[in-house]
């Protein structure tokens, strides 16, 4: 298994890559302390061990033997540390399954996974300390030959290591009689010396093992080993059966006769007790004593076999907010408030079912067949109302507040990864909704969401295969209908689904985090297109405008990124035109502000889009670079013929205050000639929306467009 282990490491045997290096190290940082080589060879090693246990996990097998090996090479390569085991166990129970993104399906094995690391340490600690005795019992049998050469003084410290030893020691003559034990036999046998002097070995052994037993002595006899090796079981003096392990050994006299046997003996019970005690370790967290996610995942996949109960109900707490506390605070003082989360859970749910801490800062409940949803929900609010009191830290009362996700519903038959995955849609509801309550799980609303979740997480890889494009609204001027600028919204041709708008792909991007990536793939591929028509058609080419979120202006690599794609694209600055949302001249600091200066000093233009046709907020507009405002909605459906003189006030009013700005006016949604015709009375410049054509146009099609022109 060592040189399995040190191949592996050496040559990168199976699935290596960042992923599995990653883990690696971050195993040996668990386990560093603990033991005495370098952290580079300790990292190879554990780089190896990584791989069979990720296999472990995947494979179609059951891991036992894999796993029991991983167990193995940690006491072989010298972990022999407890504590190397205990922290190796932590770790992986709660990194393993989420670091390599192993399916749910297969979660249920990580505690056969963990149960067999513990499995082959145990064993291969036990097979390495019968080694050591038995170089023990090699060094004792020496020294009884060199102390009957060499008659007292060699047998004196012969006699030293005898009676001094931890080990069960017995000496028996060719006829299985006791003629020499040490303490640790009698304290192993309970009894005394008189009353085991003179008595066979096989006295001590359980009946139904004796037939094993006896077939020892022949073995030893016929000179095929020079020593055997065998799990047994003896019966004490109390008449308490003990399971043990014995390792025997003959030794000759000086013509080469059999002369006496030497045995040692150890109490399996302690080893098997220790591994139990791994294996409880290995399921339980820490910080709370309450179980883990491992153990969690079990009793769930316990509940939901066929022979679980009728019904169940999970429910996930999740501390809002948690990391305020600990940035605040410190790590100390967020690990004494989550042990005292734990401790209000366990009042509350202990009398009703299993509690588990399950990440970081999230509790797990899994009530079998409980009264009634009601039942459940007041448990729910009584916990709440016990988190709300402060736990105090000096003068600093915190307290914390959860959001809540509640399952229940019918168990037997089940399945344990649609539970779970119910479970964490609920919490997510909850958080939606405003967190610090609790959501009960909705069939009906996890049916209408998940089509849109799916779409949603699926955009990568979308924009990997080619999927998406950039279409364009004309922008045209109201003066003389010539086309001044094309505004870029990237559009998804899904396989399934076909075109997505562009709305509901913002809404989609934004619940991924993939709105920023969606955003800069956008603005790559429209500069390119616009680069092109500017390099086609000179001074005819429209100008550039598409949308600048709040989220994008945090980017700290905003202006490099911008101008790096003029300077690939070849698009001049001043023909790229942000439109910013009206609300983003409130949402954006001072620094980000500054950004958007720089980038107008370096011609490019921006366009406040003004949706709600409120007033404008004049304060905020002072902190970006302004070069025009945009109207859509009332300011522009108000000047329709026929519309409500109150809107029509109200339209002509706004517009004609923002004449006071000194910046050029632009109107989105027109769709009407008279829309357009008031529009351009009150001095707006360019117009877009139904009245110039219902369908976006590609790139192709502007550039046709322009041809025409």
């Amino acid at each position: 298994m060592v040189e399995q282990a040190d191949a592996a490491a050496r040559g990168g045997v199976g699935a290596s890559g960042a992923a599995r290096d990653d883990f690696a190290s971050r195993w040996a940082s668990a386990v560093g302390e603990t033991v005495l080589v370098g952290r580079p060879e300790l990292r190879d090693v554990l780089a190896a061990l990584t791989e069979d246990l990720r296999a472990a996990l995947l494979g179609d097998h059951h891991p036992d033997a894999a796993v029991r090996g991983v167990g193995r090479s940690l006491v072989e390569h010298g972990y022999v540390s407890t504590t190397t085991l205990e922290r190796s166990l932590v770790f992986l129970g709660d990194h393993l399954l989420g670091h390599f993104g192993v399916p749910a399906d297969h979660a249920h094995r990580l505690m056969a996974v963990l149960g067999g690391i513990a499995a082959g340490y145990s064993e291969a600690l036990r097979e390495r300390t019968f080694a050591q005795q038995e170089l023990t019992t090699s060094a004792a049998l020496r020294t009884i030959r060199e102390a009957e050469a060499a008659l007292r003084a060699s047998e004196a410290k012969f006699r030293a290591v005898f009676r001094h030893s931890a080990v069960a020691i017995a000496v028996t003559g060719m006829d299985n009689r006791i003629v020499d034990y040490n303490d640790a036999l009698l304290n192993l046998l309970g009894y005394t010396g008189e009353e085991l002097s003179g008595l066979c070995g096989r006295d001590f052994i359980h009946p139904d093992d004796r037939g094993s037993s006896d077939v020892i002595p022949e073995v030893l006899a016929s000179g095929e080993r020079d020593h055997v090796r065998s799990e047994l079981r003896v019966v004490r003096s109390d008449g308490e059966v003990v399971d043990v392990l014995v390792a025997v050994a003959l030794v000759r006299d000086d013509a080469g006769e059999p002369a006496y046997h030497v045995t040692m003996v150890e109490s399996l019970d302690e080893v098997r007790a220790l591994q139990s005690q791994l294996v409880r370790q290995s399921l339980n967290d820490v910080l709370t004593g309450l179980a883990n996610r491992a153990q969690f995942l079990g009793w769930l996949e316990g509940a939901a076999g066929a022979k679980g109960p009728e019904s169940l109900a999970l429910v996930v707490f999740d501390i809002d907010g948690f990391r305020v506390v600990n940035d605040a605070f410190g790590h100390e003082v967020g690990n004494r408030i989550l042990t005292v989360v734990a401790g209000h859970l366990r009042t509350v749910f202990e009398r009703h079912g299993q509690l588990a801490r399950i990440g970081p800062d999230e509790f797990g409940v899994l009530v079998r067949d409980p009264a009634d949803t009601p039942t459940v929900v007041g448990w729910v609010e009584e916990a709440i109302d016990l988190l709300a009191e402060p736990v105090w830290v000096g003068d600093d009362g915190i307290g914390v507040t959860a959001s809540v996700g509640i399952v229940v519903q019918p168990a037997r038959g089940g399945n344990a990864t649609e539970l779970l995955r119910r479970l964490d849609v609920t919490l997510g509801w909850a958080k939606e909704d405003g967190k610090a309550q609790w959501e009960l799980y909705d069939r009906d609303r996890d049916q209408r969401d998940r089509p849109r979740l799916r779409l949603a997480a699926s955009i990568a890889g979308g924009l990997e295969q080619g999927d998406f494009r950039v279409d364009y609204e004309p922008v045209y001027a109201l003066a003389d209908g010539a086309l001044l600028a094309v505004e870029a919204r990237p559009a998804w041709e899904h396989p399934r689904h076909g075109r997505l708008d562009p709305l509901s792909l913002a809404s989609l991007a934004t619940r991924t985090g993939m709105a920023v990536r969606l955003s800069r793939w956008a603005m790559e591929r429209a500069c390119h297109h616009a680069g092109a028509w500017h390099a086609e058609f000179g001074a005819r080419a429209p100008v550039l405008t598409m949308d600048l979120t709040a989220r994008q202006c945090q980017e700290p690599e905003l202006v490099a990124d911008v101008r790096r794609v003029l300077r690939e694209s070849g698009l001049p600055a001043n023909l790229l035109r942000f439109e910013l949302g009206e609300q983003l001249p409130a949402l954006i600091g001072e620094d980000r502000a500054e950004e958007l200066a720089i980038l107008a000093e370096h011609g490019v233009r921006f366009v406040l889009d003004q949706v709600g046709g409120g007033n404008i907020p004049v304060d905020k507009l002072r902190k970006i670079p302004l070069h025009g405002v945009k109207f859509q909605g009332a300011p522009v459906h108000g000047l329709a013929e026929g519309s409500n003189p109150v809107d029509e006030s109200a339209a002509v009013a706004l517009l004609t205050w923002a004449r006071t700005l000194g910046i050029p006016r632009h109107a989105a949604g027109v769709g009407t000639i008279a829309e357009a015709r008031r529009l351009h009375e009150l001095g707006v410049t360019s117009a877009q929306g139904p009245l110039y054509g219902t369908r976006p146009l590609t790139a192709d099609e502007v550039r046709a467009l322009l041809a025409r022109s």
